[in-house]
């Protein structure tokens, strides 16, 4: 009986979680397509289109506002980040997993202390670095401020999870005659994919939902995120488009949430490692 009742609880607190997350995804896709007579109206159901479902909100989103062109800055944006992001984090993890010592786990630490230090503290000189490089109001901005907190969490994780691999594999690359950059190309590099893709998910996602530098950066609407540009656009004074604001919500949503879905086994994968490989350290 104990079992069933187990077993019973486990499944119940999934159903549970799983409705708690997939609430906001919901809710949003059901608002977006309300009209406003339905929606503000507090006789209605809120989860049932009590009137016919309408595309005039969506229309408006890419019609009536620069939506268009949040999105593809924060496209470009994401993608340079991600780039960036994993031609200094990945050298740089390898690096000091296997060719400082015991050097590297305090170096690593001491990155990820870096990741740790609130942004509310580091915008104002890093807006003076961005001025000095005439980037201010631009995406270039944005491009170059992002890494400051990618790199040091990619730099992290990705140390733990060179260090999980085995150096036997390296070591019989390099007596068969390849050099130490062959080696990390043909060897270390393959097997690091799921840390890899830990890192390109975090760090795109980040640079898609940050809000502060995106708002103290870039304050043209033409080089506009998201995160930023949405609120500017569908949030004038105390008129709120409640049903724009949900779909900008929802078309950026669901598919990094799928993208979450598919990558999930790697995501784990990687952190799993990353534990093993802090763990195995001496």
């Amino acid at each position: 009986m104990m079992p069933v009742l187990r077993r019973l609880g486990f499944y119940l607190g999934l159903l549970l979680f799983t409705l708690f997350a997939v609430f906001p995804i919901v809710w949003m896709v059901i608002t977006a397509f309300k009209q406003d007579a339905d929606l503000y109206d507090v006789a209605n159901n809120p989860f049932l289109y009590n009137l016919p479902p309408t595309l005039k909100h969506v229309t408006f989103l890419f019609t009536g506002t620069n939506y268009s062109v949040f999105l593809w800055n924060s496209l470009f944006i994401g993608i340079l980040v991600v780039v960036i992001t994993l031609l200094l984090a990945v050298p740089a993890a390898y690096s000091l997993s296997r060719l400082v010592g015991h050097w590297g786990e305090r170096s690593g630490i001491a990155i990820f202390l870096v990741y740790l230090i609130p942004p509310t503290l580091l915008f104002i000189p890093l807006y003076q670095i961005v001025t000095f490089l005439r980037a201010a109001n631009t995406v270039w901005a944005l491009v170059l401020v992002y890494p400051t907190i990618t790199v040091p969490f990619c730099t992290w994780l990705l140390l733990g999870f060179f260090k999980s691999l085995p150096r036997e594999l390296e070591e019989a690359a390099l007596i068969d005659g390849c050099s130490r950059w062959q080696a990390f190309v043909r060897v270390a590099l393959p097997l690091s994919l799921p840390g890899i893709a830990t890192c390109i998910v975090f760090a795109f996602a980040l640079s898609l939902s940050d809000y502060i530098y995106a708002t103290v950066f870039v304050s043209s609407t033409a080089s506009h995120t998201v995160s930023a540009g949405v609120p500017t656009e569908l949030i004038r004074g105390d008129i709120y488009y409640w049903q724009s604001l949900m779909a900008a919500a929802a078309i950026v949503t669901i598919p990094l949430a799928v993208a979450y879905g598919l990558l999930f086994d790697r995501l784990v994968k990687g952190f799993q490692s990353d534990s093993a490989g802090s763990e195995a350290t001496p």
